[in-house]
């Protein structure tokens, strides 16, 4: 029997709305930690350069208490973070040569119970990763970037849920202030 996860689309027109989707990301993830201590989280992101990637996934720090610097881990590949007692990494693979990389750098022991993994440039490790719990995908559209969400897991499905519901009722308020 085949399982169809939900997905959703978003439309993000500044950087406020790219901070609001990457709190109700982080909120959706602290509702889900007994699932997260259990089993672990992995959501990828991918888009072109300027997408919005770290962006997003600072906005979703920001929210879970993180206030050092959050820097693209471009460069060093893995930034740690500590957020809820949960172990949160922040890949970048943009300069993978070959999926084989991924392999080599021992970086698949800490995808597993009480991590949360998000992951730029995840093409870079096609084939070598595991299955993600969710996939966030940014284009830019003329002045705005669009965001596509695609549930892959029973979790990932649960937090697209609580992300969708509290976009809904973020958007009703923004209108019935304006």
């Amino acid at each position: 029997m085949s399982t169809s996860f939900p997905s959703a689309e978003f439309f993000l027109h500044d950087e406020a709305a790219t901070a609001r989707l990457g709190a109700l990301l982080a909120r959706a993830l602290v509702a889900h930690r007994p699932a997260i201590e259990a089993h672990g989280f992995t959501f990828t992101l991918a888009g072109d350069l300027g997408a919005g990637k770290t962006a997003l996934v600072r906005a979703c720090l920001r929210e879970l208490g993180v206030t050092g610097p959050v820097k693209s881990p471009t460069f060093t590949l893995l930034e740690p973070y500590v957020v809820s007692s949960l172990n949160f990494y922040h890949f970048d693979f943009y300069r993978f040569e070959s999926p084989e990389e991924f392999v080599d750098s021992g970086f698949r022991e800490l995808f597993g119970p009480g991590n949360v993994c998000a992951i730029e440039w995840p093409e870079r490790a096609v084939g070598r990763l595991p299955t993600p719990d969710l996939e966030v995908t940014l284009k830019i559209e003329d002045e705005a970037r669009q965001v596509a969400l695609l549930a892959r897991s029973e979790s990932g499905a649960a937090c697209l849920q609580r992300v969708q519901t509290g976009w809904v009722g973020s958007q009703a308020a923004d209108n019935a202030g304006a």
